[in-house]
């Protein structure tokens, strides 16, 4: 289905060579933020912090882990980093956090899972957009998952 394809579009486009793993992006109404090769905004929890992966599962469906296969790559400056995922990937991090894309953000330059809270698996979440600065909090957001069973 369009959601695992999404999953890997940012180690494909790695591998091709032909794009960095991640780079910015401003995205109006919000600010400079991190997308990943395609120009989709990427995100972290404020839960995972320290290298800790809670997003697994059902979480992972509609967070999409930014995963490489080799070392990632970024543009302007920006100093990435890796953790091992429990079902055994490499994912992107930035700032010690993991990176994942929101499958309900249609389009590149979409913002829509800023501040987003939902649960997981009984695991709360609270999602911001990742920058290496302040950000406004647009975007819908606003706990569409919390309470509905993912």
């Amino acid at each position: 289905m369009a959601l695992s394809a999404c999953g890997s579009t940012s180690s494909h486009a790695k591998s091709a060579g032909r794009a960095d793993t991640v780079s910015l992006a401003s995205i109006s109404g919000v600010g400079k933020v991190l997308v990943d090769a395609k120009g989709f905004a990427l995100y972290s929890p404020v839960q995972e912090k320290g290298g800790t992966i809670r997003c697994t599962g059902t979480c992972a469906t509609i967070w999409l882990p930014l995963t490489t296969k080799g070392a990632p790559t970024a543009a302007s400056g920006l100093k990435l980093g890796t953790v091992m995922r429990p079902d055994g990937r490499t994912q992107v991090t930035f700032a010690g956090k993991p990176l994942y894309r929101f499958a309900e953000d249609s389009s590149p330059k979409t913002v829509g899972g800023n501040g987003a809270k939902d649960s997981f698996g009984g695991k709360s979440f609270t999602w911001h957009v990742a920058s290496p600065g302040k950000t406004s909090t647009g975007g819908s957001g606003g706990g569409r998952y919390g309470n509905n069973g993912y």
